[in-house]
């Protein structure tokens, strides 16, 4: 075989792995994400209280507990059937991305803030109790807040307000 021909040949090799390789990324999260879903429907009871971040909207303190692993994030908020008037839960994720929720065992009626890197709320949707319906981000966020429903509208709360607090801080400033 000349030159020409083994360099042919290696770049067809190169692409045939590349292409197995992302093959096989997508099927290992594909898997992760069917195991926390496995582990979301096994679950029989509230995951015990996840570490609090405290957060700010004005003058209102929010006591948020940090679900920031896949199995915290599945689990979430189900079979709780109180929350404090100031708590929720604030879904951290690695990158900005559209991001869905459903209340599939999730007894309590939630408000659901998606918010931008800078503490911005991006939109809201309130969600039903023990429903599949989903609701998404209007544009990819790495963050999403869950408080009972009506807590943001009480408050003036609306798409654009800035809440404060150390997930929202620039790594600089910290």
């Amino acid at each position: 075989m000349d030159d020409i021909g083994n360099a042919e040949a290696e770049h067809q090799n190169t692409m045939i792995h590349d292409k197995t390789k992302t093959l096989s990324q997508q099927v290992a999260m594909a898997l992760l994400g069917l195991l926390a879903a496995i582990s979301a429907m096994a679950q029989d009871g509230p995951q015990p209280r996840l570490p609090v971040v405290e957060l700010t909207a004005g003058m209102y303190v929010i006591q948020a507990e940090m679900a920031q692993t896949m199995n915290e994030q599945t689990i979430g908020l189900m079979y709780r059937q109180t929350m404090g008037v100031n708590e929720g839960m604030l879904f951290i994720y690695d990158s900005p991305q559209v991001r869905c929720f459903w209340m599939r065992n999730t007894l309590l009626p939630l408000t659901i803030a998606f918010i931008a890197d800078d503490g911005s709320i991006v939109n809201l949707k309130d969600m039903q109790p023990e429903t599949g319906n989903s609701h998404c981000s209007a544009k990819p966020v790495r963050y999403a807040l869950e408080m009972n429903q009506g807590w943001f509208e009480k408050r003036g709360l609306k798409p654009g307000f800035k809440l404060r607090g150390i997930p929202f801080t620039p790594a600089i400033a910290r």
